[in-house]
């Protein structure tokens, strides 16, 4: 079986189970609200600072944070597998673990940058946010951009930590909190000592969401450009440590019994 049939077969089966998680009602008034009210809160912290400027960085950047946030629930994925007791199966595949479980979970970061566009496109207006046209259109890629870079960090913590079920919940709460705090979703990195800077760097969502702001702030080209060319290098590389290490992290669960298949 070649691995583009294996990817697209692990596409499809991610989007079933998705849509055995939603129907559109419960989309909609549950999760939608949700993720329209996050936004509104920090935009409203924004107001009560009395200042425009800090009222649009918290709204565009809790707005494209949502795409990072959805994006690391991919974390959950190797727990659920285990609890349906698909694992086995799916290391079983005649293509790469880590091929299968990536294509399988596209559906989150598909939902997730959908989640982030729609939070800001519905919340923006009603805040006076401006959106210039046409180059706002850029918003569209560049928050996909920072979705895809996320799942590719939290894809190489679910190798990290797949043999180790208990903690799950704490790494997904840990990452998120970690990267809303150090990634300029809330406070500039400009803020922040040299050496913590260039660990946000090199993390998912901070160049990326510094690139959207630029875009909508109508800032050079060559500004946004670098700051796209920052996110790239940031989701490569998060990939490239996923390729290379989620089939060690299994193998080693299997050999010293740490890897169970079920809950």
């Amino acid at each position: 079986m070649s691995t583009l049939r294996v990817v697209w077969y692990s596409v499809v089966s991610g989007a079933n189970d998705y849509w055995s998680i939603f129907t559109l009602k419960s989309w909609v008034f549950g999760w939608l609200i949700r993720v329209v009210s996050q936004v509104t809160f920090f935009a409203l912290i924004g107001k009560l600072l009395r200042t425009e400027a800090q009222t649009d960085f918290l709204l565009v950047g809790n707005a494209v944070m949502v795409a990072g946030m959805g994006a690391t629930f991919a974390l959950h994925q190797p727990t659920s597998e285990r609890g349906n007791g698909m694992l086995s199966l799916l290391l079983a595949s005649p293509s790469r673990p880590m091929v299968v479980m990536l294509a399988r979970g596209l559906y989150v970061v598909a939902d997730a940058i959908w989640n982030a566009l729609l939070g800001l496109t519905i919340v923006g207006p009603a805040f006076g946010l401006d959106f210039p046209w046409p180059r706002a259109l850029l918003v569209i890629p560049l928050t996909a951009l920072v979705g895809v870079s996320a799942y590719c960090f939290s894809t190489f913590l679910a190798g990290v930590i797949i043999a180790h079920r208990n903690i799950n919940n704490l790494v997904v709460n840990t990452t998120i909190v970690g990267l809303m705090a150090l990634c300029g979703v809330n406070v500039p990195v400009s803020f922040f000592p040299d050496w913590l800077e260039r660990i946000a760097e090199s993390l998912p969502i901070t160049d990326g969401l510094e690139a959207i702001r630029g875009v909508l702030a109508g800032d050079p080209w060559s500004s946004v450009a670098a700051d796209v060319g920052g996110e790239l290098l940031a989701a490569s590389g998060w990939l490239a440590l996923a390729l290379l290490t989620f089939g060690r992290f299994i193998r080693a669960g299997q050999r010293d019994g740490s890897l169970e298949f079920a809950s």
